[in-house]
Formats: structure tokens, C-alpha cells, sequence
């Protein structure tokens, strides 16, 4: 599902519950950081790092650990850039060398509604009208859970290029869907606070795609060099 979000210097790797990834083991640097993790907790932190070494295999870089910073961003070997995600019974890391892509970031959710608790201070009224004229049109689709994945990508793509906070209302983002079989399309973010500045220029919008099938919806934010 994620790696058909991604351009082609993007490599994926996903694994579902089933996967004998879910029971991969653990470096000792990961050991260290789940020692009082629940089992739960543990298996999906195990699998998703299972699926980036196996990136960085299909990189020809070797497996390393993946541990996090103090912000709780991965670390990624040098000269790479990457994005991890997991839900229930599914997670998956994407990789690609930095010389090719500035940034990427992905998430993955529940096809499922987002709590009415959450809704109320994630959404912009801009964001909440689109929502209304999105779910007339494909009401089959759990448009507010899957803008929440959208403003966790861009979110993920956005901290390594500038090292701050973004708030969920600090980016207004555009659903785009597409004729398909499975529902799926694009999505565009537009900065309100000052963007990241690459080679001189300054973003001010980030773009991506996304999809739902299976019961789970992914999408996926890259952002090139200029």
C-alpha cells in the first residue's frame, strides 16, 4: 500500500500481524528502550524497525538500529532520510537516500471514525467544510480519520527540514480523490506559518497521496529537492 504512494527512489517495506516480521528481533539499543513496554507495544516496535533494516538492505546500506533523538524522531544511518509508521496489525517504513528526496513522511490508520474529541481541535473550519462536501460525495470513506494520517505525514516530513513543531493547525490540507476501484488520490498541504527554506527557496506547500483498503488508510508526503 505505501510503496505505491511513493516515487520510485522511495523504497518500502510493509508487514501485516501475520508477518514473521511482527516477532523480529531487537538490537540492544532498541532492547534498552522497550524493557517495560507492554507486549503489544513491543511486537509493532519490533516490526516496523524489522521493515526499515530491510529498507536499508534494499538500499545496499547495512542494517543498523533505529533508535530515536530526543524528540522522538528516528535516526537514520547517513545519507539517508526515511519515515516509519504502524496501526494495528500493520506498519511499514519508507527509506530513500537524501541526495535523492529533501524529505518524505507516511502514516498509516484504522479505516475508522476519528474520536469527536480529537475532531474538534485538529480540523480548521476550511478543512471541516471540505470534510462535509467530501463525505456527501464517497460517504464510504472515513474522510476525518484520513486527513488526521494526512496531517500526521506532513508533519513527519516537515520536522527534519526545520527541526520545530507544527501544529495540526498550522497546515491546511486539500483531499483530492481519484476514480478507482479502491479510494485513493492526493493531497496538498499549505503551509500558514513560514515553510522550510531548500536550496534558497522557501516551501510553503508540501504534496502527497493516499489510500484506503483493507481496512486501513495510509498516505504518504514527499518532498523533492528544488
Amino acid at each position: 500500500m505505501i510503496e505505491e504512494l511513493l516515487p520510485q527512489a522511495v523504497v518500502a517495506v510493509e508487514a501485516h500481524a501475520d508477518s514473521p516480521l511482527w516477532d523480529a528481533p531487537l538490537h540492544p539499543e532498541e532492547e534498552a528502550v522497550m524493557v517495560r513496554a507492554v507486549a503489544k507495544r513491543r511486537r509493532e516496535y519490533a516490526a516496523v524497525r524489522g521493515c526499515a533494516r530491510q529498507a536499508m538492505e534494499k538500499l545496499g546500506v547495512p542494517a543498523q538500529p533505529v533508535v530515536t533523538g530526543a524528540s522522538g524522531a528516528p535516526r537514520w544511518p547517513d545519507g539517508l532520510i526515511g519515515s516509519m509508521t504502524h496501526s494495528d496489525g500493520y506498519c511499514a517504513a519508507a527509506l530513500a537516500r537524501a541526495a535523492d528526496l529533501a524529505s518524505l513522511g507516511i502514516d498509516a490508520e484504522p479505516h475508522e471514525p476519528l474520536p469527536q474529541e480529537v475532531v474538534s481541535y485538529v480540523f480548521l473550519p476550511t478543512e471541516t467544510e471540505r470534510l462535509r462536501l467530501l463525505a456527501r460525495r464517497a460517504p464510504e470513506v472515513h474522510w476525518d480519520r484520513l486527513l488526521f494520517s494526512a496531517k500526521e505525514s506532513v508533519y513527519k516530513a516537515w520536522f527534519p527540514l526545520t527541526g520545530n513543531w507544527l501544529d495540526f493547525s498550522e497546515a491546511d490540507i486539500d483531499l483530492r480523490p481519484e476514480q478507482g476501484a479502491a479510494p485513493h488520490g492526493t493531497l496538498r498541504a499549505e503551509l500558514l506559518v513560514p515553510g522550510p527554506v531548500l536550496g534558497g527557496v522557501r516551501r510553503q506547500t508540501f504534496d502527497g497521496r493516499w489510500a484506503v483498503r483493507d481496512g486501513v488508510l495510509t498516505t504518504a508526503v514527499v518532498v523533492p529537492h528544488p
